[in-house]
């Protein structure tokens, strides 16, 4: 599973457009008054201008050696999080997996991370063109079971670790949604940021097909793009 775009929103437009075309240095796609789109790897990230606040969860995926040397460039840029007295960066053990966390420009809690079963080692010195794509979404709901069973019955995903009531994750370690329930998991690690839906749309390949995905209101929606030609 790969998202190959993901269309977010943010009321910080002027500043979030700055932090992915300046700050990180992410190739700008398009620009327009209400949205703009950065090439990361092989996802495209979208911004849609709003009134309103959103504030997300979302991981991009680095090669499995460019951990440390990703979080060296990072702080040259923006602030990393400190998880704790001092530590930046977090083992996933049973995920096989380590990251390091830092804001964008909404406030919406960004991640880098590898993941070592992929062993997408890279020879070459860290900068933003080896980042490899979006990883994870964070798709909060009061349901995990339901949202699980219709993307297992209308994406062809698998439900793939944590627990069906509190925490569940459904994809695969190329692309993984993020389906904390929000009545039992309050907050997303390591802040303090309360977990709630926020509307996202995306498009994301699996098994050869590609699919539309909205997110509005805990109500999820999937297209098959090709039964839409």
């Amino acid at each position: 599973m790969k998202f190959i775009e993901l269309e977010l929103y943010t009321n910080k437009f002027e500043s979030e457009l700055k932090f992915y075309s300046k700050t990180l240095g992410f190739k700008l796609l398009k620009q327009s008054d209400i949205s703009f789109t950065v090439e990361i790897g092989w996802s495209k990230l979208t911004f849609k201008k709003s009134k309103k606040e959103h504030k997300y969860h979302y991981c991009f995926l680095i090669p499995t050696n460019h951990l440390n040397k990703a979080l060296e460039w990072m702080e040259k840029r923006t602030k990393v999080i400190d998880i704790e007295n001092g530590r930046k960066t977090q083992n996933f053990e049973s995920w096989n997996a380590d990251s390091f966390y830092f804001y964008d420009a909404s406030g919406n809690i960004a991640e880098f991370i590898v993941r070592y079963d992929l062993k997408n080692d890279d020879k070459t010195d860290f900068d933003i063109s080896k980042v490899l794509g979006v990883n994870e979404m964070g798709m909060p709901t009061n349901d995990v079971r339901k949202i699980n069973i219709q993307l297992e019955n209308e994406l062809g995903t698998k439900f793939w670790k944590g627990d069906i009531e509190r925490f569940g994750t459904n994809g695969n370690q190329e692309g993984i949604l993020l389906l904390p329930n929000y009545k039992v998991k309050e907050i997303w690690f390591p802040t303090t940021l309360k977990i709630k839906p926020q509307s996202f749309n995306a498009i994301i390949e699996n098994n050869g097909q590609e699919y539309k995905i909205e997110y509005k209101e805990e109500r999820l929606k999937i297209k098959n793009t090709a039964n839409n030609v």
